[in-house]
């Protein structure tokens, strides 16, 4: 099964992290692999519908349709320093059940001021195998260190 991860440990609080994650219009300021979201709404939210612009690290560009089927916020009751944002990869593929795949983006607070960032998409289906996995690899490792860039940028403030 093509498997993409990446994982980064932050110097920021697991809130600065999370509201970085959550401000999808501030995304091309900052992020190489995802450049652009558009969301169908003010706020993400489950069930939210996402168009996700995304930029390979070999320079081509492609729009993934996407919908938000987890948000855990690390301030909800039980969150015990932890995060979840996941979304499900939606559009024709999806449907047809050619290519399925799920990403989740996980934070954990660590020690004072640390937050360990993990992220990872696995996917199946019949055409899953043609998938630029490695793309979407190198992809997720740009976008983990930009996110703990962005996020250690805003914490020195």
């Amino acid at each position: 099964m093509p498997t993409a991860r990446a994982d980064v440990l932050i110097d920021a609080p697991i809130l600065l992290v999370w509201q970085v994650m959550l401000d999808l219009a501030a995304y091309p300021d900052w992020n190489p692999f995802v450049v652009g979201i558009d969301c169908a709404a003010d706020q993400p939210s489950v069930g939210t519908d996402l168009i996700l612009h995304v930029r390979f690290p070999n320079g081509k560009q492609t729009e993934v349709k996407e919908r938000i089927t987890r948000l855990d916020n690390p301030e909800a009751p039980g969150a015990a320093g932890r995060a979840l944002l996941e979304y499900e990869f939606q559009g024709p593929l999806a449907a047809l059940h050619l290519v399925r795949a799920r990403r989740e983006q996980v934070l954990e607070q660590r020690s004072e001021g640390q937050t360990h960032y993990r992220t990872e998409e696995r996917l199946h289906g019949l055409l899953a195998w043609a998938a630029p996995i490695g793309q979407v690899r190198a992809g997720f490792i740009a976008h983990a260190q930009a996110l703990k860039q962005r996020a250690e940028a805003l914490r020195q403030g």
